[in-house]
């Protein structure tokens, strides 16, 4: 069974920086390609940055690149999210996911078998 938890997230000033991370439990994670989703309320979900199981593969969408950086510890079993130059559309509920299927559908959401509760990321103006 596998059970992801997202941290990290809060209110930040605009041009701020904030550090996501997603905790995940379960052997098979280790394996998994991992993803960040965010979602504003009655939108749907927003692909943000992918990484695949050993780390050394990661894409981000054209919102955050530059800005965002994904990373992952195998020995912890955490995904994070490294959030600079933060801007108030920005603002959303951060999703992480994990899956360990094909890598080449990264950016779908519905390709991810698991996800995390949710955290909120607020950026003021």
């Amino acid at each position: 069974h596998v059970q992801l938890v997202e941290s990290g997230g809060g209110l930040v000033q605009a041009g701020g920086s904030l550090r996501l991370s997603c905790a995940a439990s379960g052997d098979i994670v280790s394996s998994m390609n991992m993803g960040w989703f965010r979602q504003a309320p009655g939108k749907a979900r927003e692909f943000i940055a992918a990484i695949n199981w050993s780390g050394d593969i990661t894409y981000y969408s054209d919102s955050v690149e530059g800005r965002f950086t994904i990373s992952r510890d195998g020995v912890k079993n955490t995904m994070y999210l490294q959030m600079n130059s933060l801007k108030a559309e920005d603002t959303d509920v951060y999703y992480c996911a994990a899956d360990g299927r094909s890598f080449r559908r990264y950016s779908i959401s519905q390709e991810y078998s698991y996800w995390g509760q949710g955290t909120q990321v607020t950026v003021s103006s």
